[in-house]
């Protein structure tokens, strides 16, 4: 470890604690009321963040294009982008408190934290692409079996 002390403070030092079972209780508060938004955004789906920002573009090359790059963020819903922000700020807490990565040296704690945010943004995406279009297969009728 590099410093022999805990640290005692989250929000990068705006609120501090005086011991590590206050600390710990005030890190399971804050991801306590962030698994509370994501639940009752899921629950009540509120109809303004059911629409995508915008629709795809259509015709031509440069179109295309930006229907390539812009597609996994821009068509999304934002509920969906809300609840993958709101799993990555999860991830990222309980990683940086529980797991005492704030207690460890600059290059450990970037290649455990960064490689993980990588792999879970490559996850949803993954799942996102491959979601779209099992969609579509059932949207347009294009099998006639299930699997």
């Amino acid at each position: 470890m590099a410093h022999h002390e805990h640290n005692l403070a989250i929000f990068r030092g705006k609120l501090k604690f005086k011991n590590n079972e206050q600390k710990i209780w005030g890190v399971f508060v804050f991801l306590s009321i962030v698994t509370i938004i994501e639940v009752v955004l899921g629950i009540y789906k509120p109809e303004i963040l059911m629409t995508p920002f915008m629709s795809p573009f259509e015709g031509g090359f440069f179109a295309t294009l930006a229907n390539i790059f812009l597609s996994p963020f821009i068509y999304m819903k934002p509920l969906n982008l809300i609840f993958i922000v709101l799993t990555l700020v999860k991830a990222y807490y309980i990683t940086w408190d529980f797991m005492h990565m704030r207690d460890e040296t600059k290059g450990l704690r970037r290649s455990v934290v960064w490689t993980a945010i990588f792999l879970i943004c490559y996850l949803v995406l993954i799942l996102l692409i491959e979601g779209d279009y099992i969609f579509e297969i059932y949207k347009d009728n294009f099998i006639k079996f299930d699997f």
